[in-house]
């Protein structure tokens, strides 16, 4: 009868710990993709924290700026628009808005169109 409580008890006790353990678990991954996402501009890290928490705007305006960063200005674009539709006064948005819908316009500018050559040693066209 006593062997039999005791199973019993180390049953209920391991049911319950490994019910708590993927919440802790997956509550401990939130934790750190977040702060890698905030901290280091990690893209990767940034997209699994905001498949985590998808609302909030701190966390998709970090986002952003890691995509600025990794010079992918297209997607960060999306995701300060996502942010300024949650939050639409935080402070500094509109700013980084600005900028990365300008690096995107200078990426699809030609070269040639951004930076003229001037040279004085062109060849004559035409004589007088």
């Amino acid at each position: 009868m006593m062997r039999l409580l005791f199973s019993a008890t180390l049953f209920a006790s391991l049911a319950a710990w490994s019910a708590d353990a993927p919440s802790e678990a997956a509550a401990a991954a939130a934790k750190r993709d977040s702060t890698r996402c905030m901290t280091q501009a990690d893209v990767d890290a940034c997209n699994d924290a905001v498949r985590r928490k998808p609302s909030d705007p701190q966390l998709l305006v970090a986002t952003a700026d890691a995509l600025v960063h990794a010079k992918r200005p297209a997607d960060a674009i999306r995701y300060y628009h996502r942010a300024a539709a949650l939050a639409p006064h935080m402070p500094g948005l509109a700013a980084k808005l600005s900028e990365a819908e300008n690096q995107l316009t200078s990426e699809r500018t030609p070269a040639a169109v951004r930076h003229p050559h001037y040279s004085n040693a062109a060849p004559e066209t035409q004589s007088h």
